[in-house]
């Protein structure tokens, strides 16, 4: 009997208006037991060239830095759906561009009390110690504009979202959160954004407890000593990113229903480790 070959692995930072400055990065990886290797880096520099990296053929598993889903008490007020894909269908209806988007969020929280606009979604504060910002934010961090540009693309492409779409399985897309494994490794120390010594040094202590297998997880992830020192060196933390999704995206590959819980709000989704 011919063993089918683990799936590609993928880890995604995403940006919603990418660039050559500051361009989706992604890393692919391939486990072997408990070895992750890290096989290659990438920056896509357009949302066309992210569209691309969807239409590839799997099998592969990737773990995305985005939401899929919104909080469904907005959902709610707002009618939008029962389901995740519905809920995108009908935004992409009312809201010809993320701008409408952020319009139509506005307007919901203008209405609320204060300290009640920004709400969030149940896997957002699954982790203890650890939130990840509410798919509602379209300023300063505008994780709203990056669920309204990349989910929408992931159900255009046709791939699997366990719990959320189904679609081409050996296409398979999960929600991940950088954020999880590093305040694991690295507590609340800031490590991205800045040269600074103490943000490079976070970034190392985050890069060596990765290569030894220090996180829960339970995976070691295979380095050159050149990607070694470009996921250290690079001030953005958008290299490191994608390396954590990676990881999760590894871990959730060996899991049954990839790690997610058996009962997941099909309109909120799940960050997949939380």
């Amino acid at each position: 009997m011919t063993l089918a070959p683990p799936p590609a692995l993928i880890g995604i930072d995403f940006s919603c208006a990418p660039t050559r400055r500051k361009p989706i990065t992604v890393a692919r990886g391939r486990l072997a037991g408990s070895v992750l290797r890290l096989e290659a880096s990438q920056a896509l520099p357009s949302l066309a060239e992210f569209e691309a990296l969807l239409a590839e053929p799997g099998p592969w598993v990737g773990a995305f830095d985005f939401p899929f889903g919104l909080p469904r008490g907005f959902v709610d007020a707002q009618q939008l759906g029962s389901s995740a894909s519905a809920v995108m269908h009908e935004l992409l209806r009312r809201c010809a561009t993320r701008m409408d988007f952020r319009a139509l969020v506005d307007a919901w929280g203008n209405t609320r009390p204060s300290g009640q606009r920004l709400i969030h979604r149940a896997t957002d504060g699954a982790m203890p110690g650890v939130s990840s910002t509410s798919p509602l934010q379209t300023r300063y961090v505008p994780v709203g504009f990056m669920y309204f540009e990349g989910f929408s693309r992931l159900l255009r492409a046709g791939v699997h979202v366990p719990g959320l779409h189904e679609g081409d399985t050996a296409r398979t897309a999960l929600e991940a959160y950088p954020g999880l494994l590093a305040h694991e490794l690295a507590g609340r120390r800031s490590y991205k954004n800045s040269s600074e010594p103490d943000r490079l040094i976070a970034r190392k202590d985050i890069v060596d407890a990765l290569e030894q297998g220090r996180t829960r997880l339970g995976l070691r992830l295979k380095l050159t000593h050149a990607q070694r020192e470009a996921l250290v060196d690079d001030a953005s933390g958008d290299r490191l990113d994608a390396a954590l999704c990676l990881v999760q995206a590894a871990w959730a590959s060996t899991q049954p229903r990839y790690g997610l819980p058996a009962a997941v709000d099909p309109i909120e989704g799940w960050i997949v480790t939380a």
